[in-house]
């Protein structure tokens, strides 16, 4: 998912759209797509708004990046759910792993998530690591061992943050855009959870983001200084 405004980066947002913004001296997109193609995803579809042409030219075919792309366009903000019903309506093939384009995950992070998600079988799976600290305004899951119970959970000691790297399968999908725009994942997610269908939790590492300008030198000045 490559379409989003980034407003909270603004103003470098509105010349340059946040999956081509670099952390470590490298596009965030062109790591994602590497760590997808090492995961074993071979094809990949790129959704695209806010300044499309810019990443779509980034990316290419993905040969570049060892995947086939393709790119399918979001005309306005409609949310995640909507960002992934237009690459399955694209041919995408159920079973599909989602990711937004603007995070960086550890090296293997994607690759683990993906094979714990195939041996599962369950009908969706939600990465998560532990919740960066209190001042945080991540939203917590509740978790009941491996599997998720809410994808919401506002109780005292709930310490599992979502990453944005998804995995769905047919009970997940055919409840996508059921409910108001913009349509979010976490609301299909939580439809399958109330129908009664397992959702399982996977645990991932440390996720590095850019939330806003400062975070463009922060991230990229280590990088710098050892060049």
């Amino acid at each position: 998912m490559a379409a989003g405004l980034g407003t909270r980066l603004r103003p470098l947002t509105e010349r340059w759209p946040k999956p081509v913004l670099p952390i470590d001296g490298r596009p965030v997109i062109a790591r994602l797509l590497r760590e997808l193609a090492a995961a074993g995803c071979e094809q990949v579809w790129v959704v695209t708004g806010h300044l499309a042409e810019q990443v779509e030219a980034l990316v290419g075919d993905g040969s570049a990046f060892g995947v086939h792309v393709r790119f399918v366009r979001q005309p306005e903000v409609l949310g995640s759910a909507d960002a992934v019903q237009r690459g399955l309506g694209d041919g995408a093939q159920v079973p599909v792993v989602v990711s937004v384009a603007d995070t960086v995950f550890g090296a293997g992070d994607v690759a683990r998530f993906v094979a714990a998600f195939e041996a599962a079988g369950s009908t969706g799976a939600v990465a998560v690591r532990t919740a960066p600290g209190p001042d945080s305004m991540r939203t917590a899951v509740g978790r009941d061992g491996e599997r998720i119970v809410r994808m919401r959970d506002t109780s005292p000691g709930s310490a599992w943050t979502p990453a944005p790297l998804w995995g769905l399968r047919a009970a997940v999908v055919e409840r996508l855009c059921r409910d108001r725009p913009p349509y979010e994942l976490e609301n299909a997610f939580q439809a399958a959870l109330d129908a009664g269908e397992a959702v399982m939790a996977i645990e991932i590492g440390k996720t590095r983001d850019l939330t806003d300008p400062l975070d463009l030198v922060e991230e990229n000045f280590p990088y710098l200084r050892a060049t």
